[in-house]
Parts: structure tokens; C-alpha cells; sequence
């Protein structure tokens, strides 16, 4: 039976270690490091996570700045308020909360975030510092990754990797995290064909594509580590539990023969919280050395 990786218990840790180096990162700036979270519309999901957010960033000493604009205030209105915080030097790390209502263009309001305040680790400058391996603020979620395998003593170097999904929160980043700790990757997604062959290579196996139990036990190499990302609601009693929350990854199946594991929940999710309280911070240390 697989390790199961405590993301709950892994992400205390680093809470711990960003709340010491805010408190420090306080006195020198003369103020807490401030956190911008912007949330458009009223859409409930986005505002439990944003909600979530504040309350993190206030238990290690950032101070939360809450911007509410209505679902049908435009893009111009977004955009310039998106560019008043990103010419607020008390202003350390802006989060532009996603998915947008609808009407609304993401990437052209992404773009407007400064590189050393893109907490979220999504404009094209950040992109490319990742891809060329000079990461500076890299996306939450895969960062928690890369810090999971670290506590659990997995070295990617000399690894195969293999990653399900290339999207720019995840798939991507991920690939080039991992590349960058020296792991020979392989990308997978919807048009790769025979999926099962491809995993079935894997000594670490990252999936996160929204398709609920996707990958089977039988397409995971024995003795891998799998990380599931995936988090999906189906019928409780098809998922087995109350929740009604499953992954990407059928968890008996793949436990049954891998080395370690990540449970959904409590695996991944709670590192990317984690991992925008230090990427905060970390923006905080930047525009400070500069």
C-alpha cells in the first residue's frame, strides 16, 4: 500500500516558515507585505477561495487588501484598477481571482500585473523566467508539488516524469519545474494516443485535467509517486465518501501499487494556499532588493 503524502501536514510547515520570514520582511518594510486580491462578479465558489485566501495571509502576518468589482463593471474598470494597485508601492502581490464572469478576457488583465507582484506566476515575463530555468515567481499549485516531493525525499533528477495536462495554471509549469530539477518529462493530453503506455513509464505521474478517477490502477508503474491534482464533485455514493470529492486518479487502484501517493482531498490543495502565502512573501523580498 502507498505512502500517502500529507499535504495538510506539509503545508502547516510552510506556514510557519513564511509567517518567520514575514515577520521579518515586517520590520525592514516598516509595514506588513500586503496581498491584492481582486474578485469580479459575485460567483460563490470564487468567493469562499478568495475568502480562504485572506484568512491564510492574515495567520502569517500579510495584510489582505479585498477589491470587489461588480460583474458588469467591464473590462476598462478592471484594468484600471488592476493598474492603480500595480503602481501602489504598499502594494506587494496582486491575485486576479479566475475564472472571470463571462464577457471577460483574462490574459490582456494578467498582463497588466507587474512580474515582481504576479503572485499567481501566470504573466508571459514569469512564464518565460520559468522556461529559461530562472524561475522568479513560479504558479502556486506546481510549486507545492515540487515542495511535496521535496519532503517526501523524491529527487526528480535522472527521473521520468510524467505529467496529464498542459494548462498554464498546471500542465506547463509543472513540465518545466520538473525539467529544471533535471527529470526527463513527457506531456501528456488529450490527443496523446495510448495514454496507459505513456504512464506506465512514469516514476512520478502528476495529473490534473478535471476528468474525474481518469487514470486507472493498472496505467500506474509499480512503485511509483503519484501526485493527483484533480479535485472533482461527483455522486457520494459513487465517490465512496460523504464529500462526494474524488481526483483525477481512481486512489484504491493506483495506491495498490504505487510508492506514495497524494489523497484527494487534503493532498495537493491545501499546498496551493501555502504556496501564495510564500510567493507573497517572496514578491515582498523582491521589490524590497530592488
Amino acid at each position: 500500500m502507498a505512502e500517502l503524502i500529507d499535504g495538510k501536514a506539509v503545508a502547516a510547515k510552510v506556514r510557519a516558515e513564511v509567517a518567520a520570514e514575514v515577520a521579518g520582511l515586517r520590520e525592514r518594510l516598516g509595514r506588513p507585505p500586503r496581498l491584492a486580491t481582486v474578485l469580479v462578479g459575485e460567483d460563490p465558489a470564487s468567493q469562499i477561495y478568495v475568502a480562504n485566501k485572506q484568512k491564510a495571509a492574515r495567520e502569517v502576518g500579510i495584510e489582505p487588501l479585498d477589491v470587489r468589482l461588480p460583474a458588469d463593471c467591464g473590462q476598462a474598470a478592471v484594468a484600471d484598477r488592476l493598474a492603480q494597485l500595480a503602481d501602489d508601492p504598499e502594494v506587494d502581490g496582486i491575485l486576479l481571482q479566475l475564472p472571470l464572469p463571462d464577457g471577460y478576457r483574462a490574459e490582456p488583465l494578467i498582463s497588466l500585473i507587474p512580474a515582481d507582484k504576479d503572485v499567481d506566476g501566470l504573466t508571459a515575463l514569469n512564464a518565460g523566467l520559468l522556461l529559461q530555468g530562472r524561475p522568479q515567481l513560479a504558479p502556486c499549485t506546481p510549486l507545492g508539488v515540487m515542495r511535496l516531493l521535496a519532503e517526501i525525499g523524491f529527487d526528480p533528477e535522472g527521473r521520468e516524469a510524467v505529467v496529464i495536462g498542459r494548462s498554464n495554471l498546471l500542465g506547463r509549469p509543472m513540465a518545466a519545474l520538473l525539467i529544471n530539477a533535471n527529470a526527463t518529462v513527457t506531456v501528456c493530453h488529450s490527443r496523446t494516443r495510448d495514454l496507459p503506455a505513456v504512464t506506465r513509464r512514469a516514476e512520478l505521474l502528476v495529473v490534473g485535467v478535471g476528468v474525474p478517477r481518469l487514470v486507472k490502477g493498472e496505467w500506474v508503474r509499480p512503485g511509483a509517486v503519484v501526485i493527483d491534482v484533480g479535485i472533482n464533485r461527483i455522486d457520494p455514493a459513487q465517490a465512496g465518501n460523504k464529500s462526494g470529492l474524488v481526483g483525477d486518479v481512481d486512489f484504491a487502484g493506483a495506491a495498490a501499487v504505487a510508492a506514495a501517493i497524494t489523497p484527494v482531498p487534503g493532498g495537493v490543495g491545501p499546498m496551493t494556499v501555502a504556496m501564495l502565502l510564500h510567493n507573497t512573501a517572496r514578491a515582498a523580498a523582491l521589490r524590497l532588493g530592488r
